[in-house]
């Protein structure tokens, strides 16, 4: 390791994109720090305040190796966004603030053989349908009515319930993490009112960042894998980003005043919003039923949204999906907690991996793969914002040791967006995306002034640190033609 200026507060670089500080038992800590950044992306968050919350993490009950924070790291409720962390299976803690509100948010992607020449004439038509078809905002009604029998179905079958009730291709659900079911229990431990934000909002997009893009390949890194991936330059693919909405933010919610009643002042925290319970204790088997729970909810939404999306191109291209070439590339969660085995040592450990604002990132050959994806590793989607570049990486092996296996969600944010919307006061983001040749589509003038490309990290940036540091290899990179922003 070598020495490093003294305003990056004890951090030392140890390779590429990989930043480490030492723990400090005075303050608690129980394990090492290590961020994978730039320079300049770890000078924000040490300004923003997310290191300060990695270094909490690290005095955890239980933690293992390392507090862990991906290059898109930003500050979150307790836990950074872009925080992972595990902890013992048998004697570590659970909490809520490292998986989030908005459980298993994650991204969708679909590959098509529809060309950009193909689909331009196309997008207003398409922009509009989307606008006009699916639930966004702080809609409370979704694509679907499930009774209260076929809800707690999904609950407990996810998007494997979501292809039964609502249509789909089961064979869909190998390109899906998990197979998009999650193991819940009955009786689900959910409160009624989870229920009832739940129940209404089901094939629903949601607001903030979540988003359907439609967006071309402009480059390929590596043919071979690209050719797997269904990848090839000029065609489609459909990126499709909401996560559990209400169901999920209640599930959270609940937990938070459960473990605060109960264990705030039992087990010790730096901050309270890192309140925990521990793994084998009732409120924490029960919180991870109902976060398994809200994951499938999870899932279910991302698979309704996604037949909607393929029935609408049907429609507008007078084909059917398999003549428009149209397959599941992969779907990952971002914001999740996750019993998994890991070497630690050389010896392999049952740990509970925390995923928040960062995703898996498996190598080839392993287990939790789909066939089709043994030999390649996992894909890996990073969308950027919506005026800016996505990617499409794989997991890599070295991942495995560095990270858990796990890489960026996305750009990150660099503005919050209170500051965003201080920042971007009386810009048309709808005119400027339109002149780049971005459609965007959207119900609130508020909500794109949040999401300005600006508010964003450099994606470009985050990929390069990413491969760098050993967490993910770029496959191909895309450019967005149309937005539909929650």
């Amino acid at each position: 390791m070598t020495s490093q200026p003294t305003d990056l507060r004890g951090f030392v670089q140890i390779s590429p994109g990989r930043w480490f500080l030492h723990r400090d038992r005075r303050r608690g800590m129980r394990v090492d720090v290590e961020i994978f950044a730039s320079e300049a992306v770890l000078r924000q968050a040490l300004a923003d305040g997310s290191v300060d919350q990695v270094r909490n993490v690290a005095c955890l009950t239980g933690i293992r190796y390392r507090s862990l924070a991906m290059p898109d790291i930003h500050s979150g409720y307790g836990f950074s966004i872009g925080g992972v962390a595990a902890f013992d299976a048998a004697s570590g803690v659970v909490l809520p603030g490292g998986v989030g509100y908005d459980i298993n948010c994650g991204v969708r992607a679909l590959v098509t053989g529809l060309s950009h020449r193909e689909l331009a004439p196309e997008l207003d038509a398409i922009g509009n349908a989307m606008l006009q078809g699916v639930p966004t905002g702080m809609s409370r009604h979704g694509l679907v009515s499930p009774s209260i029998k076929e809800f707690m179905q999904v609950l407990q079958c996810g998007a494997v319930a979501a292809v039964e009730l609502f249509g789909g291709r089961k064979a869909d659900l190998e390109c899906v993490e998990s197979g998009g079911v999650l193991p819940v229990q009955t009786p689900i431990p959910v409160s009624e009112r989870a229920v009832a934000r739940g129940i209404d909002q089901l094939g629903s997009l949601g607001s903030g960042n979540h988003f359907i893009e439609f967006q071309v390949v402009e480059r390929v890194f590596d043919a071979p894998i690209a050719e797997v991936f269904g990848l090839e330059p000029g065609k489609v693919v459909v990126m499709i980003h909401t996560g559990s909405r209400g169901f999920g933010h209640q599930v959270a919610t609940d937990a938070i005043d459960r473990f605060r009643r109960r264990f705030l002042k039992r087990i010790r925290v730096p901050d309270p919003q890192l309140v925990c319970a521990p793994i084998d204790s009732v409120p924490g088997k029960e919180y991870l039923q109902a976060l398994n729970a809200a994951g499938n909810f999870a899932w279910a939404n991302r698979q309704i949204l996604m037949e909607t999306v393929i029935r609408l191109l049907e429609t507008q291209f007078k084909a059917g999906r398999d003549a428009l070439g149209i397959k599941l590339l992969y779907d990952q969660a971002h914001n999740i907690a996750k019993f998994e085995e890991h070497k630690l040592d050389g010896i392999d450990t049952q740990l509970l991996v925390h995923r928040k604002g960062a995703t898996r990132a498996f190598p080839p050959g392993h287990a939790d793969l789909p066939p089709k994806y043994r030999r390649t590793g996992q894909p890996v989607l990073i969308p950027g914002s919506m005026g800016t570049a996505s990617y499409i990486m794989r997991g890599v092996p070295s991942a495995m040791q560095l990270s858990f296996g796990s890489a960026s969600h996305g750009a990150g944010r660099k503005l919050s967006r209170n500051q965003s919307l201080r920042v971007m006061k009386g810009r048309d983001i709808h005119a400027e995306l339109f002149r780049r040749g971005i459609r965007v589509f959207s119900h609130s003038l508020r909500g794109l002034l949040e999401e300005a490309p600006e508010a964003y990290k450099d994606v470009d940036e985050v990929v390069k640190v990413s491969r760098a540091a050993g967490l993910a290899d770029p496959v191909a990179r895309l450019r967005p033609l149309l937005v539909l922003k929650g």
